[in-house]
């Protein structure tokens, strides 16, 4: 299979679509993360764009973040619950006007595009709300790592002063293309919304001005290392909001919402029994199901798990979930000796 984006690349499929896992060497794509900056497909990312004169007080009322309050030019990152408080799904929100219409744009990996339509659609009774995947008409690269912005730049790409997911609307070869400011848990990076027809193009003024390809496989080691839970891996549909640590997915303070009655409830009890955790390993690297292990005691379970291959030496680390009494025992996994780990990693 040849990929639909970058010319002449043999991949397999991620999250739905087709995607480059390596460009021959996932260790030095890794490493131009953390020291230079690695430039990458998000093909695997789907798009919906929300229209209609109830767009924002209808998604406000669905997301677990504050969409009412959004400006123009913002996202925010949210859950998508069910009626027990169970996640379904994550996704951004972005006050975005695609083709010059009011809408909100909705990101998510194409994994995920199936069913959050499908629960979109179900929760629109009478509303004045248009749901539309975009995704043949949007996509995006994306570029991560200290030098992010200078490549920018030596591309002939303005950098704004943006703060995190915030956009802006910058001029490329006599084109318009969207910057975003991404990635909370990285310094620099960045995506670049075109079209899908001009996607090559951009990628090669990209590594030329000094990005390297890197793919999946090295995406997946920066993610463990900043501790990034992702849905389906670690985050499951019968996890709760608050185990997964992510908070800023959600608003206390927007009102009701579709499991927010759930969300209160924990919030006011204190009740989280488990929280997502990073390990560092030593010993054989647990695979993700493996089960932690403190005073001969089931006390929590593995998601993810890696070899990190970092400048002073190779490092196991895993990430999942433990119950928050045992965070100060001995853990195993295996026979592997767990550790609590500082973020990130690298």
């Amino acid at each position: 299979m040849i990929s639909t984006t970058i010319p002449g690349v043999k991949s397999p499929e991620h999250s739905g679509p087709i995607t480059v896992p390596d460009f021959g060497d996932t260790r030095g794509e890794f490493q131009a993360f953390l020291s230079g900056c690695g430039v990458y497909d998000l093909s695997w990312r789907a798009k919906i764009a929300v229209t209609g004169g109830d767009r924002v007080r209808w998604l406000n009322g669905m997301v677990s973040n504050n969409v009412r309050d959004l400006a123009p030019g913002h996202g925010v990152y949210a859950f998508l619950l069910n009626a027990q408080g169970r996640i379904q799904a994550d996704l951004y929100v972005f006050q975005y006007a695609f083709q010059r219409g009011e809408s909100l744009l909705v990101d998510m990996e194409r994994g995920q595009r199936d069913t959050i339509l499908q629960l979109f659609d179900r929760y629109i009774i009478s509303d004045d709300v248009g749901i539309a995947d975009i995704s043949d008409k949007l996509t995006a690269l994306g570029l991560t790592g200290p030098e992010s912005r200078h490549v920018l730049e030596r591309a002939g790409i303005g950098v704004p002063d943006l703060a995190h997911l915030q956009f802006a609307e910058v001029r490329w070869q006599e084109q318009t293309v969207t910057l975003l400011r991404s990635g909370e848990e990285a310094r620099e990076s960045w995506q670049i919304w075109i079209a899908p027809d001009q996607v090559g193009k951009l990628w090669d003024a990209l590594v030329k001005a000094g990005a390297r390809p890197t793919g999946t496989a090295a995406l997946n080691l920066f993610r463990i290392s900043r501790g990034i839970p992702q849905f389906g891996v670690d985050i499951r549909e019968r996890d709760l909001p608050q185990e997964t640590g992510l908070m800023r997915a959600l608003s206390f303070t927007k009102g009701c919402y579709l499991g927010q009655e759930i969300v209160e409830r924990i919030r006011s009890r204190g009740a989280v029994h488990r929280q997502f955790t990073a390990f560092t390993v030593e010993g054989t690297l647990p695979e993700a199901g493996a089960k932690i292990v403190a005073d001969k005691k089931e006390v929590g379970e593995i998601t993810s798990s890696a070899v990190l291959p970092l400048p002073g030496g190779d490092r196991g680390v895993a990430l999942g979930y433990l119950r928050r009494e045992f965070a100060g025992k001995d853990l195993l996994a295996g026979t592997a000796t767990l550790k609590l780990a500082s973020l990130p990693i690298a």
